[in-house]
Parts: C-alpha cells; sequence; structure tokens
C-alpha cells in the first residue's frame, strides 16, 4: 500500500506545486452575484491561506467602466471590499475631481487576496508573482465578461500585465486606447504610487490628467 509523502520535504512541494487556478471554482453560466459567491471559497493559490477574504470587485452589473487594480490592501483585506484603503481613498477624489462617478465605475483587483509581509504588528504589501496572476486569472476574466464595459482601466503595472499580457507597461499604454472586440483598454498608474511618489503634487496631478483623458474616452 502507497504511503503520503509527510515532513518539511512534503511541505516544501505543496508549497512551491503550481496553483490549481481559479477556473475550477467559477460557476458555468452563473450572474455577478453567484460568482462573487463563489470566489469567497476560492483556492486557486496559497494566498487565501494568509488573507482575511477574497476581495471581489464592486460596482454596477451593467457598468461601461471597469477599473483593475492589483490586488486588496490591508484595509481592503479587512473591509471585504475593493479600494477602501488610502489608495481608494485618493481614487475617489481624483474621480470626484475628474467627472466621474464612482458608483457608476466597476472597480476590482487582478488577484483577490491580499498578498503581504508581516513587519512587527504591520502588515506590508507584496506585489504579486505573475503565477499568482495568472492563477486569479479567471475571476476577472469572468468579470468582464458579465459586466461586458466598454472601456477597461488598468490601474499600475500588475493589472495592465493581467489584461494585455507580460509584455504590456503602463509607460506605452498611458494616454494610448488599445481596441479589443470586446471593449477598449487604457492605463494610468495606481493611485498607491501617487502616495509613494517624491513629488505627489505632481504624481497627482499627472493622475488627474489621465482621468479626465479617460473620462474624455469613456464619453465617446
Amino acid at each position: 500500500m502507497g504511503t503520503t509523502a509527510r515532513g518539511p520535504a512534503a511541505d516544501r512541494r505543496r508549497r512551491t506545486a503550481k496553483p490549481v487556478g481559479a477556473a475550477e471554482f467559477v460557476p458555468p453560466d452563473a450572474d455577478l452575484d453567484t460568482v462573487r459567491a463563489a470566489a469567497a471559497g476560492c483556492r486557486g493559490c496559497d494566498l487565501y491561506r494568509n488573507a482575511t477574504q477574497t476581495v471581489f470587485g464592486e460596482g454596477p452589473a451593467n457598468a461601461s467602466v471597469v477599473m483593475v487594480g492589483e490586488q486588496p490592501g490591508d484595509q481592503e483585506d479587512t473591509q471585504g471590499q475593493p479600494f477602501v484603503g488610502p489608495a481608494g481613498r485618493l481614487l475617489d477624489r481624483a474621480l470626484d475631481e475628474a467627472g466621474f462617478d464612482r458608483t457608476g465605475v466597476y472597480l476590482t483587483n487582478a488577484v483577490k487576496h491580499f498578498k503581504f509581509t508581516e513587519r512587527g504588528k504591520r502588515r506590508i504589501h507584496k506585489q504579486p508573482s505573475r503565477t499568482e496572476v495568472v492563477a486569479c486569472s479567471a475571476w476577472l476574466a469572468t468579470e468582464l465578461e458579465l459586466v461586458t464595459p466598454d472601456l477597461v482601466v488598468c490601474l499600475g503595472a500588475v493589472a495592465a500585465k493581467a489584461v494585455l499580457g507580460p509584455s504590456a507597461t503602463v509607460g506605452e499604454l498611458r494616454g494610448q486606447v488599445v481596441e479589443r472586440p470586446d471593449y477598449r483598454i487604457t492605463a494610468t498608474v495606481h493611485p498607491s504610487s501617487v502616495l509613494r511618489a517624491p513629488d505627489r503634487k505632481t504624481a497627482y496631478t499627472e493622475f488627474l490628467d489621465d482621468l479626465c483623458h479617460i473620462r474624455d474616452v469613456a464619453r465617446r
């Protein structure tokens, strides 16, 4: 009779095994609320082990604009909602100043669980790997399929690569529009990068300019 491998070596193999991916957890032919409920039980990669909960997208099911970030942060992980931390508050401010109604925008992330490293009592954001982004991609693909937006806005490099592939860069996409059969795609920086910028005032002005341009694109 065969035996199951145990011990440190087996644990390392389990941790380094290829993630099964989210696709097997996505219910077929379901509406957005059903998919959101299913995402709460996702075990497609190991990020769920340390995160408090899945943070799925929020917004109108028929939103014409979907904004995609990287992953939930500390406050998003605690509250279970996207973009409710400092970066989300900055995004709220910029959307308001740019003439966007946030309640009319669907907000989500490429990765649905918070990845972090502990530093004392603080949980510090850690960028998800490409493997983790790919493992989570079925949720984002399903959201875009169900919401059917006219415009997808990638906030930051991780989001751009999740939507357009690993060669995509925000520098090349910023101010540009990529036409796809189902929707158009553009990009700007993630609002968290504005908060980290040495010259925050200039970074915010540039971010606001991007959102004003995106607002005009969305209205075409």
